[in-house]
């Protein structure tokens, strides 16, 4: 027996994790975008592979986008003595010269990459370094002693344009273009501002001027994108939207304003990619990054990103806290609500819609969307001051503010809301029927508020308009059906029929 278990226990390999265990651990993590655990597993494959340049230049790599570059550039030298041909080690040379500043060499070693690799993955991003190094090379050489001053005013105007005072924003603006006629940056601010301040037009043709002069300034496209998606422009913004996620650029302030834009136009997964592209090269962040960065990863599905990004923000300005993107739909919601709801331009287009029931019906699905907090916040989504009365209590109480019953009028209002509700719980999620059911809804609405009609029974009246708008365009719908669905008697549903009946408008 003693035998038998000696030759059992000699037959048992131990298994020792080298190197190539580590690293291929390594990449299954970055794959998930646990990044924290792929350096522990590159650290540790490094230290039992020491030779292995393909463990060293990810190791690099890795520890390039923590922020770290004199580490990063001590690995990735590692591995160009151990393989001095690999074009990939040559192009993240480049890189990690460039973040540290060293021009000269960052180019030297962009060039050595697309020379040996002219059909290489990275050869567009050798080549952006490669323009980085001459446009700062150039830019070095012509620097502007009152550049600074220029700076300074950019800031006071950003400052105003932050806190509503557009027009004293333009004049600074306006001031410093007399002065640097060839200042891009403050064109592109100078658009903004007049955007803001309603002149459309005016806003885009100098943004048209930028591209002129500037062709591929990513800010004005960046701009002119923002412009077109708040008008509804489609036609325009599609193939600019193209464009714009062709465009590969090096510079930290170009990868945010791309990020930002997409997150702003809804292109979350491009918005995300660029926003942590540069968190990973150790960007810090300020309020407006954190922001957008956790809009983007909310909505393109990456909660536990968008979490913590909200955290960092709420770090550096507790006064966003209520402005969570998952505060009004968790992803079940998201699954759940129908794309009428969640689709941003159709809401735009309900509120900017001409008629006053249209943009109640907007007002109304706005409390139920995502988007909620960034089209309130927006100045050029929604001027409360040129809205009717009844707008705005639409407006506050799908916000979730009740109107108090001081009047008759008052409990009108309320119960006709408290109707909507009951309307929109038996219809969701929305199809396109049923955004007609609720046009006509809300038309029920404004007619029956200005006649003084009560809206007693908030469940009865909602269950009249769904039959009235049912009954109407399909075969089969009963009283009896409708009745049972919202828990009423056959004889109330038809008293109220005949009630709202009255308010329809004549198509005669």
């Amino acid at each position: 027996m003693d035998k038998n278990h000696h030759q059992n226990t000699t037959n048992i390999i131990p298994f020792v994790p080298n190197g190539d265990f580590y690293y291929a651990r390594a990449l299954t993590e970055i794959q998930k975008e646990q990044f924290q655990e792929a350096l522990k597993y590159l650290k540790r494959a490094a230290e039992l592979s020491p030779s292995d340049p393909r463990i060293l230049t990810q190791y690099g790599v890795m520890v390039m986008e923590e922020g770290r570059f004199d580490e990063a550039l001590e690995l990735l030298l590692q591995a160009f003595e151990l393989a001095p041909q690999d074009a990939d080690v040559v192009y993240y040379l480049a890189e990690v010269h460039a973040h540290l500043g060293m021009l000269r060499e960052a180019r030297l070693f962009a060039e050595q990459y697309t020379e040996r690799a002219p059909s290489g993955e990275l050869y567009e991003e050798a080549k952006e370094i490669i323009e980085f190094a001459e446009q700062e090379a150039a830019f070095l050489a012509e620097e502007n002693p009152e550049d600074e001053e220029v700076l300074l005013l950019q800031e006071k105007a950003r400052r105003m344009m932050e806190s509503g005072e557009f027009d004293k924003a333009v004049g600074v603006l306006e001031d410093i273009i007399a002065d640097y006629p060839e200042s891009w940056t403050t064109y592109n601010n100078l658009a903004l501002a007049y955007f803001y301040r309603g002149e459309t037009a005016d806003a885009r043709e100098l943004l048209y001027d930028i591209l002129k002069n500037d062709k591929g300034n990513v800010h004005a496209l960046c701009n002119l994108a923002v412009f077109y998606y708040y008008e509804g422009d489609q036609e325009k913004l599609m193939p600019l939207i193209d464009l714009l996620k062709k465009i590969r650029p090096y510079q930290f302030d170009h990868r945010y304003k791309l990020g930002a834009t997409f997150a702003l136009i809804g292109c979350h997964p491009e918005a995300y990619y660029w926003l942590r592209s540069i968190q990973r090269k150790g960007f810090e962040g300020d309020e407006g990054f954190f922001f957008w960065l956790s809009q983007a990863a909310f909505f393109s599905g990456r909660r536990k990103q968008a979490e913590e990004a909200f955290a960092r923000l709420i770090e550096l300005d507790p006064s966003k806290k209520g402005l969570e993107p998952w505060l009004d739909a968790d992803l079940q919601k998201l699954e759940d609500d129908s794309s009428y709801v969640q689709d941003k331009q159709f809401l735009l287009e309900k509120i900017g819609n001409m008629y006053r029931s249209e943009r109640m019906f907007g007002f109304f699905l706005l409390g139920k969307s995502i988007h909620k907090q960034e089209i309130i916040a927006h100045p050029a989504y929604i001027d409360v001051e040129k809205l009717s009365d009844l707008e705005k209590f639409v407006l506050a109480g799908s916000l979730d503010y009740q109107l108090v019953e001081d009047t008759a009028a008052d409990k009108a209002f309320n119960r006709a809301m408290a109707a909507t509700e009951y309307l929109y719980e038996q219809n969701r999620p929305l199809d396109r029927q049923g955004t007609h059911l609720f046009q006509m809804w809300f038309s029920l609405f404004e007619i029956g508020l200005e006649k003084q009609y009560p809206f007693k029974n908030p469940p009865a009246i909602a269950a009249a308009a769904d039959y009235m708008f049912r009954s109407s365009r399909a075969k089969g719908i009963t009283k009896t059906g409708i009745s049972k669905q919202y828990g009423i008697s056959t004889q109330t549903l038809t008293k109220y029929v005949g009630e709202l009946f009255t308010f329809l408008p004549n198509f005669s």
